[in-house]
């Protein structure tokens, strides 16, 4: 019997994980078989397959960290907390930060914080949110609370149409929104729902 030789990798987080003996598939054969070039070649084939499902294996407890996801895994991760937006048409590294900051917000959805901490998170800078709801004594509500008014610099790295998708997803169905960037009005819900 054969003991599998290791060294050890960095992975993310700096830990340190044992990494396989590029032979060891081959380490476990008896030695008499070591000895007959054919056994060597057949075995070398599997342990070429195996060691790439092995790593694939090695590094799945990765795969949901968007730091080191691979970017195919981006729209999947994204999709699991209700970002249905992100697509292989934008940036690599804006597709990082949506998904880890609407992880981050998960929380706050659909509030005036979770909108304006996603806004600025797209925008790639300050946002301001104006909205209609909170909380009155009995009877002192307004009439109208289902209002909001996001305002935004600049796009980020999106379009302008992207970034209107982006923020329509945002945005609960029932309020009706206004959305500047800069001083001009690009998109508002009423347009889309008259009436």
């Amino acid at each position: 019997m054969t003991v599998e030789r290791l060294t050890a990798t960095v992975v993310p987080g700096g830990q340190t994980r044992p990494q396989r003996s590029p032979t060891w598939m081959l380490d476990q054969l008896p030695v008499s078989m070591l000895d007959h070039d054919f056994f060597v070649r057949f075995v070398s084939i599997f342990q070429e397959m195996g060691g790439t499902l092995l790593q694939d294996a090695d590094n799945i407890e990765h795969v949901a960290d968007t730091t080191v996801s691979p970017s195919p895994m981006l729209p999947y991760l994204a999709s699991w907390i209700g970002v249905e937006t992100i697509d292989d048409s934008q940036p690599e590294s804006l597709q990082r930060r949506i998904v880890a900051g609407a992880a981050k917000t998960l929380t706050w959805r659909g509030t005036a914080r979770g909108l304006r901490s996603y806004l600025e998170l797209i925008s790639e800078g300050p946002a301001d949110v104006e909205e209609g709801g909170g909380i009155w004594r009995a009877g002192d509500a307004p009439e109208d609370t289902a209002w909001v008014v996001m305002r935004v610099r600049t796009t980020g790295l999106l379009e302008l149409t992207d970034f209107i998708d982006v923020v329509r997803d945002e945005v609960p169905a029932h309020v009706r929104a206004e959305l500047y960037v800069g001083p001009d009005r690009v998109w508002t819900s009423e347009e889309e729902w008259p009436g």
